[in-house]
């Protein structure tokens, strides 16, 4: 028999806040012994804090024993409502914050996958300009797919996204900041990287075996446009070099990116001048509600950082 529900609508107070906040920490890091260090509260503590969450709400949220934690059913979707709670809760302290004392709070701000090495990217310089303009903003950056980035943008995750461009959602404003080119690689020991047809192009690479992103992306669509069959598919770019440095596989990938790897010899771009393609990067926020101060100035710095550029 089911324990009754006791619902929280109407009379959600601080301590339900501390619980479902407790709640999230052990979903994102999987488990309670993990959420210790991040928690800075004892295992104990954090069992107790479940539980009493647990009953409050009245359902099961996780399983926890030998065969390791896991969210229920019903603890998943507790975890993506909570997920918007906290994110507007935190929103409305960091207005709160700016109404008494100018930019401040949290600002949550999310990065597609390997831009560090991007000479055309510009965002550390936009973070330096920001942090020197809201000193008292605490700054948190993640790094996601951009189905992951776009979603989390949507549901008020992240104020802020930078992700390469694919196709537009109306939900969603875009602002370009700067571009990437992405060529073919091989590995050492793939045939292509000591003896590659002297003019490859797209006819002979249909012959080879193909890593590719395995989610909607330019890198799919350049697939489906070409009828390029992928052979294996990765959740980043990391997982395409690992691939592509295997030897079994050729892939695109951000050529500042394989630059490394290629001054080591361990792998070369194959036809360079003609498979390549490029890709266009852009902030993202959503139309409504309006931006924050602190989400809006540091959308200001990423332009003004790209523009100077």
């Amino acid at each position: 028999m089911q324990p009754k529900a006791r619902a929280l609508l109407g009379r959600l107070g601080d301590i339900d806040l501390r619980l479902l906040r407790v709640f999230k920490a052990v979903a994102d890091c999987g488990g309670m012994a993990a959420a210790e260090l991040e928690l800075n509260i004892a295992m104990s503590t954090i069992s107790r804090h479940i539980k009493d969450l647990e009953e409050r709400l009245g359902l099961v949220l996780c399983r926890r024993g030998r065969g390791g934690f896991a969210l229920s059913a019903e603890g998943e979707r507790v975890y993506a409502a909570a997920e918007q709670l906290l994110s507007a809760t935190e929103a409305f302290r960091g207005s709160l914050h700016e109404i008494h004392r100018g930019l401040g709070g949290e600002l949550h701000v999310a990065i597609f996958d390997k831009t560090a090495t991007n000479h055309q990217a510009h965002i550390a310089e936009a973070v330096s300009a920001f942090h020197a303009m809201a000193p008292e903003v605490s700054l948190h950056l993640h790094v996601g797919t951009i189905a992951m980035i776009e979603r989390g943008v949507m549901d008020g995750q992240f104020q802020l996204g930078i992700l390469p461009e694919h196709r537009r959602s109306e939900s969603l404003i875009y602002a370009p900041l700067f571009g990437e080119v992405m060529r073919l690689y091989a590995g050492r020991t793939h045939p292509w990287f000591a003896a590659a047809p002297a003019a490859a192009d797209w006819k002979d690479l249909r012959t080879q075996p193909l890593a590719g992103l395995g989610y909607h992306s330019p890198n799919m669509r350049l697939a489906h446009e070409h009828r390029l069959d992928r052979a294996a598919t990765a959740s980043d770019q990391e997982g395409i070099a690992t691939l592509v440095l295997s030897g079994a596989f050729v892939g695109f990938l951000p050529e500042h990116y394989a630059q490394t790897f290629v001054d080591a010899g361990r792998m070369r771009a194959i036809a360079p001048d003609v498979l390549k393609y490029d890709c266009r990067f852009s902030s993202v926020h959503r139309r409504a509600p309006t931006l924050s101060r602190a989400a809006q100035s540091f959308l200001t710095a990423l332009v003004q950082a790209h523009g100077d550029a």
